[in-house]
């Protein structure tokens, strides 16, 4: 695989790119581009190889899906592309799951990469499981295995939201009321699912919030940084002091630490659980004061102490799946 190598994350809100121009070198030339203002993902390859690459035509491209691959095709689940990386023309194309991609990074990242959330510190050599709400909710696991690490990667955050609380099943309930079917966790747990939590925690309180339920969501402008109006409402929501805001984040934060608790026995992730995402950085400093670890280790009452032995720990990291990316290319290129 020669040099240049093009890596990238691709979300359902932005579609992240750079370039690896050195074996074992980070990527470089780091781009955000705007889902919605691309056909799909060969056209945004090209533009991003034309406006921030200087042209070039990469050798090998590692790619992070939010959604759903198989061999060489690939579907955003909270966007419309779709299709084939044939399309894009580089000698070789590797598709991976966007968490999968990011629990590649795991053992690259540290210092001020990472925030502790509570926990001893991650047991070296050990399972670890990431997962974290952005536009959707991701999750995958890391195993050790002889050659270094296998990725893990899965669609959990479809799972039923982990309600635990009187309040939770009201919001639950609430939300069956007002025509939504089925809730799982990603219809609460992401950054389009804080503004439907709390539509649904107003809706218990028996409280109006017209500014942030789903119509206003569809229907507001979006604005110079072209966030798209999901974005916009769960930053009003993490940001305001608003008492309907203040308890929609409690929940949030709770419910959290429940489906981080249940990721973590699933996987026996006794490595440790980290959180990705672009929602939780918004959060750090309301998480210590949270229910986030209490429902993290009591998760399973029976297994309190196995759950309190597994640190959680919030990546910082700006764009660690180009990370998780770069390093998938040279574990596999004998070049290198």
């Amino acid at each position: 695989m020669s040099l240049p190598w093009l890596v990238a994350d691709i979300g359902g809100t932005n579609a992240r790119f750079g370039l690896v121009t050195r074996p074992g070198g980070q990527p470089e030339a780091v781009a955000v581009l705007d889902v919605s203002q691309h056909l799909g993902l060969a056209d945004a390859v090209a533009a991003y190889l034309a406006d921030h690459a200087g042209g070039v035509r990469p050798g090998a491209a590692c790619l992070a899906i939010a959604g759903p691959v198989e061999d060489d095709r690939y579907r955003l689940t909270n966007a419309g592309w779709s299709g084939s990386v044939k399309e894009l023309g580089i000698p070789r194309t590797v598709l991976l799951n966007d968490f999968e991609a990011l629990a590649i990074s795991l053992p690259h990242l540290a210092g001020d990469d990472l925030v502790p959330l509570g926990g001893p510190p991650p047991a070296a050599g050990l399972t670890k499981a990431v997962l974290g709400p952005g536009t959707g909710l991701g999750v995958a696991g890391l195993v050790p295995v002889r050659e270094g690490w296998q990725p893990v990667p899965g669609e959990g955050g479809h799972v039923a939201v982990p309600v635990v609380t009187d309040l939770e099943m009201e919001i639950v309930r609430a939300l069956h009321a007002d025509g939504m079917p089925y809730v799982d966790a990603e219809h609460l747990l992401s950054g389009t699912g804080l503004p439907r939590l709390h539509r649904g925690l107003a809706l218990v309180r028996g409280v109006t919030a017209e500014a942030r339920t789903p119509a206003r969501m569809t229907a507001a402008q979006m604005t110079a940084a072209q966030m798209t109006a999901a974005q916009m409402t769960a930053a009003q929501i993490t940001s305001s002091d608003d008492p309907l805001c203040v308890e929609t984040v409690e929940v949030f934060l709770a419910l959290l630490g429940g489906f981080a608790g249940g990721v973590a026995l699933t996987l026996g992730a006794r490595g440790g659980v980290y959180l990705g995402g672009g929602v939780l950085p918004r959060l750090v400093s309301r998480i210590p004061g949270s229910a986030f670890r209490a429902r993290f280790e009591t998760t399973a009452p029976a297994l309190t102490e196995y759950a309190a032995a597994i640190a959680t720990v919030l990546i910082t990291a700006e764009q660690p799946a180009l990370t998780g990316a770069a390093a998938w290319l040279a574990q596999r290129n004998p070049d290198v």
